[in-house]
């Protein structure tokens, strides 16, 4: 068991009995590809979703020159935008600070579909596509 405090979580530090079974205590579990924080924070979720996305995005960076704006858009769909929607119910009370890092990655596929520079202004892009 944990207890939640207002300012840090505090975790057992010793195993805690489970019936006849003796259970090492962790800050995340990962269920269904969702990590749930023991803090309730989905920071583990949003840091590790990210994390794949990004690298997706780097390897479809490498091929982009193959292939055509209809198949990148769906290679983009197939691949991350379905990891961005997978479980978001979970991420309904999550604060913005969290979610604005999902939205950094919808700005980097924009970018990466119209080739446009790290700088560029992504909301025209984002409805172009939308």
């Amino acid at each position: 068991m944990f207890i939640l405090t207002t300012a840090t979580s505090v975790f057992p530090t010793r195993l805690v009995r489970v019936a006849s079974a003796s259970v090492q205590p962790v800050a995340t579990v990962r269920n269904l590809e969702v990590y749930l924080d023991a803090d309730a924070t989905m920071r583990a979720h949003v840091t590790s979703t990210v994390r794949v996305c990004f690298a997706i995005l780097r390897q479809i960076n490498s091929v982009r020159h193959s292939l055509t704006r209809p198949a990148l858009i769906t290679l983009l769909r197939a691949l991350v935008i379905s990891k961005l929607d997978y479980c978001n119910s979970v991420l309904a009370s999550a604060p913005a600070v969290l979610l604005s890092r999902f939205q950094s990655v919808l700005h980097a596929a924009a970018r990466l579909v119209f080739s446009a520079n790290r700088s560029a202004y992504t909301t025209p892009l984002l409805q172009e596509l939308h």
